[in-house]
């Protein structure tokens, strides 16, 4: 067994222990138990917080770590397959590289889970993966695949398709209907199969029988307020989960979105305003959307803004009103259950995974901040050399 002692234990689920300790079985990689004392025992191998600070594994709810490599060019561009915009059978896992060097940096700056996946050129781009950090190899790395299928509104889509006006989508209305055309294809093609037809196996519809029986929701890459307005449009046009990825303009419309209560998964903030549709980009919509009854979580879109920058992205939240405990869950239990893996990882209860990190100071409070030691399932994973 591994025991964390002496730490102020940020649990994420209640209760928090000013002085206490984490223990976790080794062979499963669970935790057994969070507390404010304990007995030791010979079989126990003990990590001594010294009193810093103790919270989950911080959880990436959006990014492209591992399918976009760090120092490549179109050699490790394994984002985009731009050959269509309808490529829902595309998956994650079939190109996540985990040798790439943000695994160990994000490890090493407290993030232990990440929903990763293909980018927004496509108007449905393929399934995100939910992977932990730690590993060489990614199917034994998943906690949960799928876990998402990406789709994409406004400038992406139409910036890599239809710009020399060849091929849709053109145009916003063109991206809704290929998006309906492929929902309403899947939505006969389920009925069919559940019949006893059997169709014509589709790979595409296939991969997307699970987003009509609502398994996995939509993952709409939107900026702009009317972009999500047409993503909620279509989720209830088709009664599918969605998720609000970016939100950019979410503080112009939060009363809306409070109304609605789709997940919104904020950011990347850490970035200049590159497009038209970041205009209106700012720290302190995470903030604004929260005050509006929005379930908010903070992105990064790593590798966009870098991975290891997720909790200075919450600090400057944090700055910008969002307050101080929100932004703690924000970035752990929010994006997990947000995500669907909130029965594994993002918060230091029994039973679930024992993803532990002591932080050398408290990363929302103070830039730069590390990690102290990192723990993915038991194991720990980084310690730094100096404090």
């Amino acid at each position: 067994m591994l025991l964390i002692k002496n730490g102020r234990i940020k649990t994420m689920a209640g209760a928090n222990f000013e002085n206490g300790y984490v223990l976790i079985e080794k062979e499963s990689g669970k935790i057994l138990s969070v507390g404010e004392s304990i007995d030791e025992t010979p079989d126990m191998e003990i990590t001594d917080a010294g009193g810093r600070l103790v919270t989950p594994g911080c959880v990436e709810a959006h990014c492209h770590l591992g399918v976009h490599n760090s120092a490549v060019r179109w050699e490790g561009a394994d984002y985009n397959e731009k050959s269509d915009p309808i490529t829902p059978h595309i998956r994650a896992i079939d190109g996540i590289n985990p040798i790439d060097e943000a695994f160990a940096l994000a490890i090493s700056h407290g993030v232990t889970s990440a929903c990763a996946g293909p980018g927004s050129a496509n108007v449905v781009g393929g399934t995100f993966a939910a992977i932990k950090l730690f590993g060489k190899r990614v199917d034994k790395m998943i906690i949960k695949n799928p876990v998402a299928m990406k789709c994409a509104f406004g400038e992406n889509p139409k910036g890599a398709y239809g710009q020399n006006g060849s091929k849709a989508p053109v145009t916003r209305m063109a991206t809704a209907a290929l998006l309906r055309n492929l929902l309403f294809k899947t939505r006969e093609y389920l009925e069919a199969k559940e019949s006893g037809k059997e169709p014509t196996f589709d790979i595409k519809l296939e991969a997307m029988i699970p987003v009509i029986k609502k398994e996995i929701p939509l993952k709409a890459h939107a900026h702009r307020a009317d972009d999500i307005f047409t993503a909620i449009r279509i989720a209830k046009e088709f009664d599918v989960l969605l998720t609000l990825d970016h939100c950019t303009d979410g503080a112009l419309i939060a009363d809306e979105l409070g109304e609605e209560g789709y997940p919104a998964f904020v950011g990347p903030s850490f970035t200049s305003k590159s497009k038209i549709e970041l205009s209106n980009k700012s720290f302190s919509t995470p903030a604004i959307l929260h005050a509006a009854g929005v379930p908010i979580s903070i992105i990064t879109d790593a590798p966009v803004t870098p991975i290891e920058n997720l909790t200075m992205c919450a600090g400057f939240a944090v700055a910008e009103g969002l307050p101080y405990e929100v932004a703690w869950k924000a970035i752990t239990v929010n994006p997990a259950n947000q995500t669907g893996i909130g029965d594994r990882v993002g918060s230091l209860e029994a039973g679930k995974d024992g993803d532990v990190v002591i932080w050398n100071d408290d990363p929302l409070v103070k830039i730069g901040t590390k990690a102290y030691v990192t723990v993915i399932e038991g194991k720990v994973v980084y310690r730094a050399t100096e404090c």
